[in-house]
């Protein structure tokens, strides 16, 4: 694609992002609703902590279930800014924001992503009720659930054929991760101890081993997607990632 074309997909995907959102916090004002979104309830799931960045979209609270749809308007808001700059100014003058986008893509952008399709719809195809009971089909269009958890994985996979992305190195890229886990890992049980609610129906059927194991094995998982990505990359781009400084 040319430069031009690039910089309106990119404005498309957010505008497209920047709906869901304004769709989302509109229908939250619907009294009519259930309880279910109650305290801001919907905003709990990872699935939409993605497209509400800077807002609690009328729930009143912030909720890490909003992290996946928050990070996306983020990181093409960002991106649709490094377009129109590298118009304007040229590549040299912004290369702090171009850093910034990149290892927004790399550290969350793409794994958060990736692992939400997967994990989603390999727990909704074994037992949908451990991950999107059929009573959210009463409240969240069709439409709305594939926008969450489906369109994003293509999303994503198309940023990676549209341009290069440079990587940290493996120890700084997989720390970051980590720590954007342990974060996630922590609003999670903070919310159970605030409310008595899991924020997922999965997590109530675990027990404290179980449920060790789990976030365990959902790091693994998606460490292994965060090197999966960086391969994707040097496999379209060659090596990308951001040369060490030189010691004096």
């Amino acid at each position: 694609m040319t430069k031009t074309s690039t910089c309106i997909y990119h404005f498309l995907v957010l505008s497209w992002y920047t709906f869901l959102n304004y769709y989302i916090s509109q229908e939250g004002k619907d009294k009519v609703k259930p309880k279910i979104f109650a305290s801001g309830a919907r905003w709990k799931y990872l699935t939409l902590l993605n497209l509400l960045k800077s807002r609690t979209a009328g729930f009143g609270i912030y909720q890490p279930g909003s992290f996946r749809q928050l990070l996306q308007t983020i990181f093409y808001g960002v991106t649709c800014l490094d377009d129109v700059l590298k118009r304007i100014k040229g590549r040299k003058d912004i290369k702090f924001l171009t850093a910034f986008r990149d290892l927004l893509f790399a550290i969350l952008a793409f794994p958060v992503s990736t692992f939400v399709f997967l994990a989603f719809w390999i727990l909704f195809l074994y037992n949908r009720d451990l991950i999107y009971p059929k009573v959210l089909d009463t409240v969240i269009p069709a439409w709305l659930n594939h926008a969450m958890h489906t369109f994003i994985f293509p999303i994503t996979l198309v940023e990676v054929v549209l341009g290069p992305h440079s990587y940290p190195s493996k120890k700084t890229g997989l720390t970051l991760l980590a720590a954007a886990n342990i974060a996630y890992i922590i609003r999670i049980l903070w919310l159970y101890f605030e409310t008595g609610t899991w924020v997922y129906p999965v997590f109530a059927k675990l027990s404290l081993v179980g449920l060790a194991a789990f976030f365990s094995l959902s790091h693994i998982f998606i460490a292994s997607i965060y090197l999966l990505g960086e391969k994707l990359n040097h496999w379209k781009w060659g090596d990308m990632r951001q040369p060490r400084k030189k010691r004096k």
